[in-house]
Order: C-alpha cells, then sequence, then structure tokens
C-alpha cells in the first residue's frame, strides 16, 4: 500500500491539472474570470503563507503588497512596457518593502507585529488613493493591456487565464523548491523556536527578513497579474479587508501546509460564487461556514487531514507493536 502513495499522488496532481487545463475551455466570460482570479489570489496567499505558515511572521500587509505589484504593472504596462518587466519590477518592489518592513519584526511579535503591519497597510492605502500624480487617485488607472505571449494576444479570457495558470505553476515550483531548501527549513525552526535555531547557529536576523521579503515579492507578482485581469485598478480593491482575506485563506486551507494556500482561495474565491443561489444570504452562509469550520479545526482543512493521517499512522503503529510483542511472548 505505501508502495502505490507516491504514483497515486503524482496521478492525482496530472488528473487535477489536467482538469484546470481543459474544463475551462467550456466556460463562460465570468467563470473564466474568477478562475483566473482564484490563481492569482493563490499566488499571493502562498507568499503569506511562506511569512505566517513556515516562517512564523504574523503579517496584516500582504493586500498593500499586491497592490503595489498591481499599481507598478498598470503605469508601466500604460506606458508601453511589456508584462515581464513590470513583473520583474513589482518583485523587486515587494521585496525591497517587504525587506525593510521585516525590521520590526525583529523587536516586536505576535500582536505587536500584527499592528505594526496593519499600519503599513493603512500607509499604502492612503499613498493608493492621495498621490493621484502617480496612482490616479481614486479615478484609478484604466485601458491596462493585456500582454502577448509569444506572439499570441491574451486580450480574451481563456487565453489571459492560461497566463495566470501558467503564471501559479511556475509560482508553486519555486515555493516547493523554496520550502524543501535550507532556507525552507531555516523558517520552519525560526517559527517553532527562535532561540533554539538561533543556538543551532541560524541567522534569526536574516531569514526573518528573508521571509518577509520573499512573501512580499509574491505578492507583487500576484498584484502585476491582477492589473491587466481587472484592466482596471483603483484603491479600494487594495485597503485592509484584502489582507483579511488572504490572511483568512491561509488560515482556511492550513497554514504552514504547502497546499494550503490554493484550498484557501478556493474556498474564498469559489465558495460564494457557490452559494450564490441562496441569493441575499450566501455571504451569511459562507460567513457561518468559515466560522464553523475554524472552531472546529484552528489548523484549518488540511489540518483535518493531517490529524487524521497522524491517527492512523498512530493505530497502524499501535497494532504493528501489539503484533511484535505476541510474537516475542509466544517466542518465550
Amino acid at each position: 500500500m505505501i508502495g502505490f502513495g507516491k504514483p497515486l499522488k503524482i496521478a492525482l496532481g496530472l488528473i487535477v491539472i489536467a482538469g484546470l487545463i481543459v474544463i475551462p475551455m467550456n466556460f463562460n466570460r465570468y467563470g473564466l474570470f474568477i478562475l483566473s482570479q482564484w490563481a492569482v489570489m493563490s499566488i499571493a496567499a502562498m507568499g503569506l503563507n511562506l511569512t505566517l505558515g513556515y516562517a512564523g511572521q504574523v503579517s496584516l500587509a500582504q493586500g498593500a503588497f499586491v497592490g503595489i505589484g498591481a499599481y507598478a504593472a498598470a503605469i508601466m504596462t500604460t506606458h508601453g512596457w511589456p508584462l515581464p518587466a513590470a513583473i520583474v519590477v513589482a518583485i523587486v518592489l515587494g521585496f525591497a518593502v517587504g525587506w525593510v518592513l521585516g525590521y520590526p519584526a525583529l523587536r516586536v511579535q505576535h500582536h505587536y507585529l500584527a499592528f505594526v503591519t496593519l499600519a503599513f497597510s493603512t500607509l499604502a492605502f492612503l499613498v493608493f488613493r492621495n498621490e493621484s500624480w502617480l496612482t490616479g487617485g481614486i479615478y484609478g488607472i484604466s485601458n491596462i493591456p493585456r500582454p502577448h505571449v509569444f506572439g499570441i494576444a491574451t486580450n480574451k479570457p481563456l487565453p489571459f487565464y492560461y497566463v495566470c495558470l501558467g503564471s501559479l505553476a511556475i509560482v508553486s515550483v519555486a515555493v516547493w523548491w523554496l520550502i524543501r531548501s535550507p532556507w525552507g527549513r531555516a523558517f520552519m525552526a525560526l517559527r517553532e523556536n527562535p532561540l533554539r535555531a538561533q543556538s543551532l547557529g541560524i541567522d534569526t536576523r536574516r531569514y526573518t527578513l528573508m521571509a518577509f521579503a520573499i512573501g512580499s515579492a509574491l505578492g507583487g507578482v500576484a498584484g502585476a497579474l491582477y492589473a491587466p485581469l481587472t484592466q482596471y485598478i483603483d484603491p479600494v480593491p487594495f485597503n485592509l479587508s484584502l489582507s483579511l482575506d488572504l490572511l483568512m485563506m491561509v488560515i482556511v486551507g492550513g497554514a504552514g501546509f504547502y497546499f494550503g494556500p490554493f484550498l484557501g482561495a478556493m474556498i474564498a474565491v469559489l465558495l460564494p460564487e457557490w452559494l450564490r443561489f441562496t441569493e441575499g444570504y450566501y455571504l451569511m452562509l459562507y460567513a457561518i461556514a468559515v466560522m464553523g469550520l475554524l472552531i472546529w479545526s484552528p489548523t484549518g482543512i488540511l489540518g483535518i487531514l493531517d490529524r487524521y493521517l497522524a491517527e492512523r499512522r498512530t493505530k497502524a503503529a499501535s497494532a504493528l507493536r501489539a503484533v511484535a510483542k505476541s510474537r516475542l511472548e509466544t517466542a518465550q
């Protein structure tokens, strides 16, 4: 049974990937927009999961970094720059600002750090709204072009959905490699016990800053894709509610689990749409479902699965010990 575990996981992954590629071909414009939004929000949630779930640093500023990336892409692409160049700039800006924002994490932790990042989120929103010479202020930036990929226009919803899906795949592979690298193990050591990590020679100062910087850079990537997705941005989508939504995605999916952001973004983006048949009650039902889940399992949906698998492994080990004990007694 154990030998079939890995091939089964690979087969299931290939089925999911094939489904994400083939099934949306039959979707209408709005369905493709929702799926594209899921892919973009998954990237942003993956960045927050790296900061919060793996490194244990609380942040309420991820929505601000999505806004920074979105405005960088909007400003550059409306002035003739290609989207890949805008994504690079969004990554650099997110990384640099995230590195600076990480310095308070060296002095404060937990809810104090949350207040610091909350203040930054508010500051970023005020800049987006008031610096109209750069951001367009409350009128925003419109007519944001979509890119051409290998000479193929992505103006229509389906091609741009594939751009978002391809970007999600690239980011997913990069994050998969990162969390299994020495950096990822250092992040987890920092989350579990900073003093012990420091006693083992881990530079906790540097890795704290790196956790913020890399997570913020992924927020910038999400923003750079969000701008051409909506083709119009203003300050409203990047207020505190976006940061709270991203935090909810990470926690509901399962903080510290690789697939947590994918599942959390799916619930946050798709579940309200699935509940629209209830008309005016769908947001109420959505809120009740999320609260019920977090009361039952604070570690999120994947935490339930992890707990089940842990109990199953424990029972299997207990059964093996019982068999070995009985054989030993029989032999004596």
